[in-house]
């Protein structure tokens, strides 16, 4: 359906990526694609332990002495869907959607983030009439989970130390600098005893949402943190049945619910409740209550220690930075609950650009958890990308930006993970700007890709590789 969508190189290679599933964790077919498709440009490749690809492709005539430039995409996509969706992402495409020069999937994340980046470096490695430097083309695996792909590359195989990565979501912004950040897992204990009360189910949905970095700073609730907030007003006794909400630490949850044993009506306290937390960002919030049954429930103890963790916890920003206007320095989310047989999960994505305040962010997660008896566990640690000083390669895409558009290119750090932060701490002297075409909502069934900032901004790229 996307065959008369400027670039066709890039929308083939975008639509074709979207017919394969490519969640974290479930990349297997995917990365054979990229093998296969560079072996069929006769392209040298390989593929690594944690499905990686890097494929290389000679420099153009003339541009055989230029330094080695690595285009660098992620393979794998954040999976979320609506309630009524029936795709399956194991194995199942997307169900693409067009309206007028907005590209979304129906009823699914789209996956933009990061599929186009892949598109477009596909379609430059396939077309013989550019102009160019030699190009390492790296593909990368589960960014969305902890860049463990990234994390997990041997960069000794690169020979190029000028980066471009095409991760980012806003036409005209070059991200020079990015936050560094973990995730924590959360266990708290729990003992189920046998239920004789009548059982509630509390249900909060209509929430907007978005990325735990970038969209950190909106305003948007976090439908766990406000569940939590509701129980422990609670004005009769009740007891917890099970809990749930998100499924990734790196997207501000947008739905969550529980089952609650108690014998009191709640009805008025959740509809009060609820009137008083809607909020413009999130003016479609909605908290239902309806019967439930269940023969087991937590008991007391674990029911307090599961509230009280929740409401001790902050999620959205921590501290704004005081160096740069509207950067957020450090924030922290509550992606996930979950209830397990022993225990209640907790996972959150902690963030910073200041190694020592993600370290406060982390031991005051540490205390929380102590206080509840849990067991706390972090990994997928990724450092800060600092800004560079001096980079010939900021300089050249600053310089191409001008001349194309007449005007400049805004130069930022951003509040999320970039996998040049882990490349640029692996090797000295890395020279890497991050870029990208415009795009919204991302890790949302909301997300939505804009077709003309694609075509601009691979035209964009192609000037740049000339300029190399």
């Amino acid at each position: 359906m996307l065959e008369t969508l400027k670039p066709q190189r890039v929308f083939k290679h975008f639509e074709d990526i979207c017919s394969i599933p490519h969640g974290s964790g479930n990349t297997d077919a995917i990365s054979s694609y990229c093998i296969d498709f560079a072996k069929g440009l006769g392209l040298r490749c390989e593929r690594d332990g944690s499905n990686n690809v890097l494929i290389r492709k000679p420099a153009s005539k003339g541009y055989e002495e230029h330094p080695t430039v690595v285009l660098q995409g992620h393979l794998d996509m954040v999976c979320e869907k609506t309630a009524d969706c029936d795709i399956d992402f194991k194995k199942d495409g997307l169900k693409l959607r067009l309206d007028g020069d907005m590209l979304s999937a129906d009823k699914t994340t789209l996956g933009a983030d990061d599929g186009i980046a892949v598109a477009m470096i596909m379609a430059v490695l396939e077309d013989d009439t550019l102009y160019h430097p030699p190009i390492e083309a790296l593909f990368t695996t589960d960014e969305e989970t902890g860049m463990y792909g990234a994390e997990d590359f041997d960069v000794k195989k690169l020979k190029g130390s000028t980066f471009i990565n095409l991760d980012s979501g806003e036409e005209g912004v070059l991200t020079v600098g990015c936050a560094g950040g973990a995730k924590v897992n959360i266990n708290i204990p729990v003992t189920y005893v046998q239920n004789t009360l009548p059982c509630k189910k509390i249900a909060i949905s209509g929430l907007l949402g978005g990325h735990s970095g970038i969209d950190i700073n909106k305003g948007r609730q976090n439908a766990d943190m406000l569940l939590g907030t509701l129980l422990a007003g609670m004005p009769v006794d009740f007891k917890l049945v099970s809990i749930s909400g998100g499924f990734k630490d790196n997207v501000i949850p947008n739905a969550s619910e529980c089952v609650v044993a108690c014998a009191g009506d709640i009805g008025k306290y959740v509809d009060e409740f609820a009137a008083a937390n809607t909020m413009h960002t999130d003016s479609g919030l909605k908290i239902t209550v309806t019967d439930a049954a269940s023969d087991r429930r937590l008991d007391r103890a674990s029911t307090e220690r599961v509230v009280r963790f929740i409401s001790s916890v902050r999620s959205g920003v921590t501290a704004m930075s005081d160096k740069i206007n509207g950067l957020v320095q450090s924030s922290q989310n509550l992606g996930i609950l979950a209830t397990e047989s022993d225990h209640i999960k907790a996972v959150l994505s902690v963030r910073s650009s200041v190694a020592a305040d993600k370290q406060k962010l982390l031991d005051r997660l540490s205390k929380a958890a102590e206080n509840v008896g849990a067991e706390i566990s972090t990994r997928g640690h990724y450092p800060a990308w600092e800004y560079r000083e001096k980079s010939r390669l900021r300089e050249i895409m600053v310089s191409v930006y001008k001349e194309m558009y007449g005007k400049e290119p805004s130069v930022e750090m951003v509040h999320a993970g970039l996998e040049c932060g882990l490349f640029c701490g692996k090797i000295p002297d890395f020279d890497a700007v991050s870029t990208g075409p415009d795009m919204w909502d991302i890790h949302t069934v909301g997300e939505r890709l804009s077709v003309p900032s694609v075509e601009r901004t691979y035209n964009y790229l192609l000037a740049v590789l000339k300029n190399l």
